[in-house]
């Protein structure tokens, strides 16, 4: 079984706190509320935020680091084609 893609999984946090989001303003709007209430509100989507953009960075920076490592395998298979194909026409 194939781990989750990371973007996949940071995209999908990010819409839950959207969708959460858009359910507190619903809610906002529906009853006045303590401003107290609103002020704990904002601390958490701020909370939320924080956490999603460093989740997002580290998702970025595996991805990164990963096709990095694409490239360097890719570079080695050519270069052992390369000397296989060497020493076949050697050995012709």
């Amino acid at each position: 079984m194939q781990s989750e893609d990371p973007f996949d999984a940071a995209r999908a946090r990010l819409r839950t706190a959207l969708q959460r989001l858009e359910a507190a303003v619903d809610a906002r709007l529906q009853r006045p509320e303590d401003p107290v209430d609103v002020a704990e509100e904002v601390q958490r989507q701020t909370a939320d935020r924080g956490r999603l953009a460093r989740e997002l960075d580290a998702a970025l920076a595996r991805g990164e680091r990963l096709e990095q490592a694409n490239r360097e395998v890719s570079r080695r298979l050519v270069d052992a084609m390369e000397r296989v194909r060497a020493v076949r026409d050697q050995h012709k």
